[in-house]
């Protein structure tokens, strides 16, 4: 999901020498501000559907344009994000059985709807369940990134989407998101991984490569190895792994991994 690319500002100061903590930090630090931003969606529309709920009826399309004020506004602060917004969970609302109320960037940095057909007989993306960016939020009852991938949905552009899940009552009822382009993120991370000592990547929870400086790891490939989810959850330093470091990024869903240089001990 996203929108016609946009310059991301300067990026994190290049220390001299680096450590896979300085990397994980430039990762927490170059991502928090978009998962901040994502939860304060999900607030905003938890807030909104529970007040519909009460009201004693179930929720609209149009109920959800309450959230826009909020939307552009996290869309013209961050220059990192291309496009955010809600995505309800299919049977949500009433008047149609899927919805996204999402918002982008557009050429010359105006905000625009995304406009989609999610009419079962005519999109082949109506049903956008299978996602990760979904079914990771919905499936853990956590923050997720999924990605990178060619956003066929919204913007044809090779993305990661942050996501987090949108509960009332303790009902699931969709995801609240964000979408970075690879190459703004890139731009972030890869000054700062590039001077490791060896080489190194990220991957997410499924294993899915989400920036790489090196190249027998693509960005976009999927690794096999470890749990990865358990990973996120384990050690603030990681663990040691078939000769490899998989390191947390602190409460953001990415594992670095870190490849010794040859003849290291």
């Amino acid at each position: 999901m996203g929108s016609s690319p946009r310059p991301t500002g300067g990026g994190p100061d290049i220390l001299d020498e680096v450590t896979a903590a300085d990397v994980a930090a430039c990762v927490r630090d170059t991502l928090e501000g978009v998962f901040d931003a994502v939860s304060e969606t999900g607030t905003d529309a938890a807030a909104l559907l529970a007040s519909v709920t009460e009201s004693g009826r179930r929720p609209l399309t149009g109920d959800l344009a309450a959230l826009r004020p909020g939307l552009h506004t996290r869309l013209t602060r961050l220059d990192l994000v291309s496009g955010a917004g809600f995505v309800a969970a299919p049977g949500l609302l009433a008047d149609v059985s899927a919805w996204l109320e999402w918002w982008q960037i557009g050429a010359g940095g105006a905000v625009r709807p995304l406009v989609l057909d999610l009419d079962p007989e005519h999109s082949a993306y109506s049903d956008y369940t299978h996602w990760d960016w979904f079914t990771l939020a919905r499936d853990t009852g956590r923050r997720a990134v999924a990605g990178p991938y060619v956003d066929y949905l919204c913007s044809k552009e090779y993305s990661l989407t942050l996501s987090v899940p949108v509960a009332v009552g303790g009902r699931f009822t969709g995801v609240a998101a964000a979408d970075v382009y690879l190459s703004h993120f890139e731009a972030a991370v890869m000054p700062v991984m590039q001077k490791l000592p060896g080489s190194a990547f990220l991957v997410n929870a499924r294993g899915r490569v989400a920036a790489s400086a090196c190249a027998d790891y693509l960005a976009g490939s999927l690794v096999k190895g470890p749990d990865f989810g358990a990973i996120l959850a384990g050690p603030a330093d990681g663990v040691e792994h078939g000769g490899l470091r998989l390191r947390p990024c602190g409460d953001i869903p990415l594992i670095l991994v870190t490849i010794p240089p040859a003849g290291s001990a």
